[in-house]
C-alpha cells in the first residue's frame, strides 16, 4: 500500500508541490488558533497568559444561555440561517441553469460578468448604496411615492429588515455561486444531451433529467458545507445593515459578542459563543451529512 502512494506521489509532484502553500495556510491559520479555544474555559487576561488563566469550566456558556437576550439573538440567527439555506444558496444553482442556456458566447460571458462583480463590493460599500436606496429621498421611497404610497424609512422598521439581508444577500453573492456550478456543467458529456435531443426531449426536459441529476452531487456538497455555516451568517453583512431600531430582527449571535464581548475585552465569553456555533456547525453537518448518504451517493465523508 505505501509503495503505491510514494509511486503515485512520484508520479503526481508537482500537484504535491502546488498544495504546499494551502496546506501550510490551513496549518497556520486553522489549526493552530484552535488551541486558543481553550480560553473559552478560562477567565482569560491578557497579563496572565494562556497558562495562568484560572479555569472557570462551562461559566461563559451558562453566561451565553442564561443571559436574557440570548432566546431573541439565537432565534434571530436560527431564522436567518434559515432564510439563507432556503431562499439564498437555491439562487445561484437556477442562475447557473439558466446561463447554461444561453447559446451566444459574449451574451453570456457578458451576463456572468454583470453577476460577479457585485461579490467584489464590500458590505460596507454595499450597505452604504442599501441606506441611500432606502432613505426618504430614494429610489425606494420614489417608486413608491408613484403609487400614492408615504416614505417610509425602510432602514428603521423591523419588518423590513429580513428581506433587505435576503435580497442583499442574493445581490452580491449569487452571480459568484454559479462559478462552481458553472464548471460543473461544463464537465458533463454533450452526447447525454444528443441523446435526450434523439428520444425527443424538450430544453426543460434536458434539465431536468440530465443537467440537473448530474449537476445534485455538487449542489449537495456545497449544500453541506453551507449547513455548517448555518450558524456563521456574516459578522460584515448583518452589522453594517443593522440599526438600533431592527436589533429585534436582526440581533444575531456575532453583532451580539461583537458588542458584550470584543468591545469589552471579554475574550473568554467571546471565544465560548465561537465555540458553541462551531459545535452546532458541526452537529449540523454531521447529521446532514448521513441523510446526504442515506438518500443519495453524495457525502463529505
Amino acid at each position: 500500500m505505501k509503495s503505491v502512494a510514494f509511486q503515485r506521489m512520484k508520479v503526481y509532484w508537482p500537484l504535491y508541490v502546488m498544495a504546499i502553500p494551502g496546506v501550510i495556510f490551513l496549518f497556520i491559520f486553522k489549526y493552530i488558533p484552535l488551541a486558543g479555544a481553550v480560553i473559552a474555559f478560562k477567565d482569560y487576561s491578557v497579563f496572565k497568559g494562556f497558562i495562568d488563566s484560572p479555569w472557570v469550566g462551562l461559566k461563559h456558556f451558562k453566561t451565553l444561555i442564561q443571559h436574557p437576550d440570548f432566546v431573541k439573538v439565537f432565534g434571530n440567527t436560527l431564522m436567518l440561517g434559515f432564510l439563507k439555506i432556503v431562499v439564498v444558496f437555491p439562487v445561484p444553482v437556477l442562475l447557473a441553469l439558466m446561463i447554461n442556456e444561453i447559446r451566444k458566447s459574449a451574451l453570456k460571458k457578458g451576463i456572468q460578468t454583470a453577476l460577479y462583480i457585485p461579490h467584489f463590493l464590500s458590505w460596507v460599500i454595499v450597505s452604504g448604496i442599501v441606506f441611500d436606496i432606502f432613505s426618504t429621498n430614494g429610489l425606494f421611497n420614489i417608486v413608491m411615492g408613484w403609487f400614492g404610497v408615504d416614505p417610509v424609512l425602510a432602514m428603521q422598521e423591523s419588518a423590513y429588515f429580513r428581506p433587505i439581508y435576503v435580497i442583499t444577500s442574493i445581490w452580491r453573492d449569487a452571480g459568484w455561486g454559479t462559478v462552481v456550478y458553472m464548471a460543473a456543467i461544463s464537465s458533463i458529456d454533450p452526447q447525454l444531451y444528443e441523446s435526450a435531443m434523439i428520444d425527443g426531449a424538450s430544453k426543460f426536459k434536458q434539465i431536468r433529467h440530465v443537467t440537473f441529476p448530474l449537476l445534485l452531487p455538487t449542489v449537495l456538497v456545497l449544500f453541506l458545507l453551507e449547513i455548517g455555516n448555518f450558524m456563521d451568517l456574516g459578522f460584515d453583512q448583518v452589522f453594517n445593515l443593522l440599526t438600533p431600531m431592527t436589533y429585534n430582527v436582526g440581533d444575531i449571535i456575532d453583532t451580539y459578542v461583537f458588542r458584550t464581548g470584543i468591545q469589552q475585552a471579554q475574550y473568554s465569553f467571546a471565544t465560548a459563543v465561537g465555540l458553541f456555533q462551531s459545535v452546532i456547525g458541526f452537529i449540523l453537518v454531521f447529521i446532514f451529512n448521513k441523510l446526504s448518504k442515506k438518500f443519495s451517493d453524495g457525502g463529505l465523508w
